[in-house]
């Protein structure tokens, strides 16, 4: 594989992608507002390139459908950009990750690589945001062409699960599925019976009578758009009482959180509101004492659930968070919270129509954190710490779903996944 003719799999940047749905590697494009149009920059095949991998339409071809009708060979982007640049023209571009696309944009515009990032145009990335943020009919359709796979992962792994099997031959199955759609994963898997471990990518596990597995997993569409959706799964095919007990605090959470879903509610209020579910739950458990908006405003909720309710989803999983997370999820007025979990929330400001959202919380038993937190006695006043200690090893839970802003509430998407206790109990066991 480390070798140059085996590239990375490809895939296109998210906003180039959204802007002129070309999907292959080695473009670049300009949007000249004061002359209205549009150019796409690259190059043809060579025949030495054909032989490899087959003919191709040309660039301008590939175009067509795009409405672009300008396309130039790539090495003239640097003189295009240089050229505007002499000029005193104001150059907007989006932050970039790939080490390529950063030289290039240095030499065009004869500074230090180290200073392209910083010279992102802040005015461009909010109006990009802006923009991908409302989903379109279309855009709600591919998401749920992706859920509709993502849902025969999700089943297919309900009906895997058993002691004795490892980690990795369930995964094996579900991408396998996705695989076979002609699709990609819209992220890397995570399955594990070690859930308490926030994005754990290792499938290395044998899955024992009585683990919990956490599968957070989903496919894209044809078109690259994300599906995200996180099940907890009983190894042994049924819940123990005491697995009921958490999983259905976390259920209960999940499903008043999508509830409070609608237009102008701020995100970071959802998140709160799932928050006092989860330590009210607890506290009827007697893993939590004291008044639990007291013990919320405390952060003492943080210790078991120390991530954020959910994030935008689109073309990215986590939406557009390469041009900054910030930029997606807050505002001017809504800034984020340094305190430790809430500084994990991705998506803080009000909704709006057409915005589509994970709603995922979780209760996680983590070791290392619960010991910090006990040696520094760290919210005593609210944590049982006696009690938390008998659910050390526990693991996590987590339940997920994506969820469209509509005008006057919300909606779920995607067809149903099974998620009660009941529904999860009987289809682990066909």
């Amino acid at each position: 594989m480390n070798y140059q003719d085996n590239p990375y799999p490809f895939r296109q940047d998210s906003s180039f992608l959204y802007f002129f749905g070309l999907d292959f590697a080695n473009l670049a494009a300009v949007i000249d507002v004061d002359e209205d149009s549009e150019i796409v920059f690259g190059d043809d095949l060579t025949l030495e390139d054909v032989i490899w991998r087959g003919r191709q339409a040309s660039l301008k071809e590939k175009c067509e459908g795009t409405g672009v009708r300008e396309t130039l060979s790539f090495h003239e982007l640097a003189s295009i950009l240089s050229s505007a640049d002499w000029d005193g023209r104001t150059i907007h571009f989006l932050p970039q990750c790939r080490s390529e696309n950063i030289s290039t944009i240095s030499e065009a515009l004869r500074i230090s690589p180290v200073a392209v990032s910083p010279r992102a145009s802040e005015t461009l990335i909010k109006a990009v945001v802006a923009q991908r943020s409302v989903k379109t009919e279309q855009e709600i359709q591919e998401i749920e062409a992706a859920l509709d796979i993502t849902a025969e992962m999700h089943i297919e792994a309900l009906k895997m699960c058993k002691p004795g099997l490892y980690e990795r031959e369930v995964v094996g199955v579900m991408e396998g599925i996705a695989l076979s759609k002609g699709v990609s994963l819209a992220f890397p898997t995570i399955f594990s019976i070690h859930g308490e471990i926030l994005h754990n990518h290792s499938h290395g596990n044998l899955m024992k009578d009585g683990d919990l597995v956490v599968n957070d997993s989903g496919a894209e569409s044809a078109s690259h758009y994300a599906s995200d959706i996180t099940r907890t799964i009983p190894v042994s095919g049924a819940f123990s009482e005491g697995q009921k007990d958490l999983y259905r605090i976390v259920l209960s959470a999940q499903q008043t959180a999508i509830e409070a879903v609608r237009p102008g509610v701020e995100f970071r209020n959802i998140h709160r509101l799932a928050c006092e579910i989860i330590i009210s739950g607890l506290k009827d458990l007697r893993l939590i004492k004291g008044d639990v908006q007291e013990a919320v405003r405390a952060g003492a909720h943080t210790l078991v659930f120390p991530c954020g309710l959910g994030h935008m989803l689109g073309l990215d999983v986590h939406d557009m968070e390469a041009l900054g997370e910030d930029y997606v999820g807050y505002t001017d007025t809504i800034r984020r919270n340094p305190e430790f979990g809430w500084r994990s929330l991705r998506l803080a400001k009000a909704l709006e129509p057409g915005f589509v959202v994970t709603v995922e919380p979780g209760i996680y038993f983590i070791p290392e954190l619960i010991d910090r937190w006990k040696a520094e006695k760290k919210c005593e006043e609210f944590i049982k710490y006696d009690v938390v200690e008998g659910y050390r090893g526990f693991g996590g839970v987590r339940i997920e779903d994506d969820v469209l802003v509509l005008e006057d509430g919300r909606r779920v998407l995607g067809r149903p996944i099974p998620k009660s206790v009941e529904e999860v109990e009987d289809a682990c066991s066909h």
